[in-house]
């Protein structure tokens, strides 16, 4: 399958960064996109809503339709679920990216920090493919694609924040074991994970200011590597752990210097990644 056109992703947390770039590069193809999300009224410190991203996707080339989503929020999943299947006629994609994090020890980290990040992404993951896998389960190529890192149980991927590292396996988790229990339907369950960290608003906002988003790369690197892995083939495509460079590598695209945010810093290496 060469391209995503008249597929519809449900994307979660697309209102901006790395959902939203993979929700216009789908868009590109002409694809339908629900946009999944919780902003629907401007934040004084985070670009974008529902709606403004709606507006580019369909500016793109595709249809969009803004749905309020807080995937902690299981009557809102299904509601939205209910709407894409009511309006574009079936589900074909989910994208789990909706992310809450906190990168603290153990003592630093407020128990309602850890249940926020345990209900946004290990919960939210299984809520939201819960709900979309029996119409995935009727489409011709259905894919789930988690924005989560390999598993890997090195003590030193846990030591500094462990409550973010165990939300976020969560998420890889789902990948582990709904691949395999899915597989001899079709389904393809995947993760997509980055090199680099990637310029969005946790990482200026929460992680590292300014400079960390000078060693960074752009979040259309991710949508160009999400990209490849939803048009594969789904019955031998699945329980992948993908890099997006790596990915990028097989499709012969080695220079990636155009997804640098500032091509005269040195990138930073993920700190989920060796």
């Amino acid at each position: 399958m060469a391209d995503l056109a008249g597929k519809t992703l449900f994307i979660t947390g697309a209102s901006r960064g790395i959902g939203k770039a993979i929700a216009l590069r789908a868009a590109k193809d002409g694809a339908n996109v629900v946009i999944a999300a919780k902003t629907a009224t401007p934040h004084p410190k985070l670009e974008g809503t529902i709606y403004t991203a709606a507006e580019e996707i369909e500016q793109a080339g595709g249809k969009a339709l803004p749905l309020i989503v807080d995937v902690r929020d299981e009557d809102q999943i299904q509601a939205a679920v209910t709407q894409a299947v009511e309006c574009f006629g079936g589900l074909d994609i989910l994208i789990n990216n909706a992310s809450a994090i906190m990168l603290t020890g153990t003592l630093q980290t407020p128990l309602k920090r850890f249940d926020l990040m345990h209900q946004v992404n290990a919960r939210g993951t299984f809520a939201c493919s819960q709900a979309c896998i029996p119409h995935l389960l009727k489409a011709d190529n259905p894919h789930i694609l988690n924005i989560s890192p390999p598993l890997n149980l090195n003590p030193r991927w846990f030591q500094g924040h462990v409550a973010y590292t165990m939300a976020k396996y969560g998420m890889s988790m789902c990948v582990l074991g709904m691949a395999a229990e899915f597989a001899r339907k079709g389904l393809a369950v995947n993760a997509l994970w980055p090199r680099t960290p990637i310029a969005t608003a946790a990482v200026e906002n929460l992680l590292g200011g300014e400079q960390m988003m000078r060693q960074s790369r752009t979040v259309d690197i991710m949508a160009d590597a999400a990209h490849l892995v939803l048009t594969r083939d789904a019955k031998t495509c699945t329980g992948n752990f993908f890099i997006d460079d790596e990915l990028l590598a097989e499709a012969g695209v080695t220079d990636l210097s155009k997804y640098a945010v500032d091509p005269t810093q040195e990138l930073l290496p993920d700190f989920f990644l060796d």
